[in-house]
Parts: C-alpha cells; structure tokens; sequence
C-alpha cells in the first residue's frame, strides 16, 4: 500500500466516512474497507489484516458505549460467539488464491448491499421479537463465522439483517449485538491471519487509517444512540457498498477488462 500522501488522505478520509456510516448501524465497516483497499491494488493478505483491524477498532469503542447504555447482553450473545469464534479463526487461516478472494469479496458486498436495503425498508417502530431455539444461535453464528474468517470481516453485517428479518430482538440491541460480535470475530481473525502467516500490514499509513476510523466511529454510534434515524445513512451505504462489490466482482475476481 505504497501511495503518495494525497492518495493517503483520500483513503482516510473514504475510510473515516465508513467507520462514520457503519457504526451508526452497528457495523465496523469491513466489507467497505476491503472494498476501497482492493481498488488500491494493495495484496489481499495486506487488505485482509487492515480491514480487520480497522473493524476491531471501531466496535470496540462502539461496544463500550452500548455496554454504558445498558444494550449488551452477554447472556443472549453467548451462543453466537461460541459458535462463531473457532469459524472465523479457521476461515482466516485458509489461504485463498487472490481472483478467488476478490470474487468472494465482491459477491458478498453486493448481496450486503441488498441486505441493507432489504433491512432499511423492513424497519417497523411497532414490532415484536420472536423467541427462537438456542440451536439457531449457534448454527447461525458458525455459519457467519465462517464466511467472515474466509472474507476479512467481523461479520456483524451478515448477523443483523437475518436477525432483524428473524424479529430477534429490539434494532438497538441487535446493532449491540452486531457489534460485539464484530470485535470477537476480528480479534479471531486476526489470529487466524497471524497463524497462517498472512498478517501484513504497514505503517505509518495504518496508524493514520486507525486515527480515522476510530475518530468517525465514534460519531456515528453517537449518533445512533441519540436516535437520529440512519434510514437514509443505510440506503446510501448501500448503494456505495453495490457499486463498489460489482466493480471489484467484475475487474478483480472475473478479471475482466472492459476497456479491451
């Protein structure tokens, strides 16, 4: 990730702008950092270590403040990190080759992207949670676990769509949710990396990027937990996720050329 100090600040400030979006709806904004480093040219095992970094400095404020307020949970969040943490290390540690990570890095952003939509329309103020089988807790955190090791994520913006279709629970507790389950899915990761050897990152272009992320992550859970709707916050990260997943499908999975 060798870039002049302009092209430094652009990435910082994209990356600010993420941290600022997602955390407002309980994500850490992996997907999006993987997204804008692959447009660098930079080495997916490069690319792969930054995003889950930055995921792991964004939640982990957002944890907190949602600790203060009183919507973490541990109880109920235990069935998921049981299941999802031993799958995202064993997900990190494949090594995949390079058109085939961008591949599914790009089909994952696009079908985030809908989710999100999906998820935005779906939002009702007068609904009730369901009550469902801890078994559910468990096959579906293995399941995001898994996808998320392999992909560089914490995993969150799999986990709250379904659960917000399932009617799991209140949005602000599954946004807690979400985001307690980033931080131990990226700290999982990121051992995952460092066991396979594939934990690449430099500085000081990193640290500027953690200064960034953890800045607009910051703002953003603020902003959720004072209530201000992020209805329009998801549709646009939605609609920058989308374009974004086809252009890294299309150029760095398919490896297609559309100039040619």
């Amino acid at each position: 990730m060798t870039m002049e100090w302009g092209e430094i600040l652009i990435l910082a400030s994209s990356f600010f702008l993420v941290a600022f979006l997602y955390s407002s709806v309980g994500f850490g904004g992996g997907s999006s950092y993987l997204a804008l480093l692959a447009l660098t040219g930079s080495s997916f095992f490069l690319i792969r270590s930054t995003a889950l970094v930055c995921n792991l400095i964004v939640v982990s404020g957002s944890c907190l403040l949602y600790y203060r307020a009183g919507h973490l949970r541990f109880k109920q969040f235990i069935p998921f990190i049981l299941a999802s943490v031993p799958m995202a290390f064993l997900g990190a540690s494949f090594t995949l080759k390079e058109h085939v990570f961008f591949g599914i890095l790009g089909i994952v952003l696009v079908f985030v992207a809908i989710a999100l939509v999906v998820q935005t329309l779906n939002l009702k103020s007068n609904f009730r949670s369901l009550q469902y089988a801890s078994g559910w807790s468990y096959g579906i955190g293995a399941g995001i676990g898994l996808l998320s090791g392999m992909v560089g994520i914490g995993g969150g913006i799999f986990l709250a769509p379904v659960l917000n279709y399932m009617k799991w629970g209140q949005p602000l507790r599954i946004a807690a949710l979400a985001s307690f389950f980033i931080l131990v899915n990226s700290i999982s990761g990121i051992f995952g990396l460092v066991a396979s050897g594939t934990f690449e990152v430099l500085w000081p272009e990193l640290a500027i990027l953690i200064f960034m992320v953890l800045l607009g992550g910051q703002l953003g859970v603020r902003m959720a937990l004072v209530k201000i709707s992020p209805r329009a916050l998801r549709l646009f990260t939605a609609l920058l996720v989308f374009f974004v997943g086809i252009r890294v499908l299309i150029f760095n999975g398919l490896q297609i050329n559309l100039l040619v």
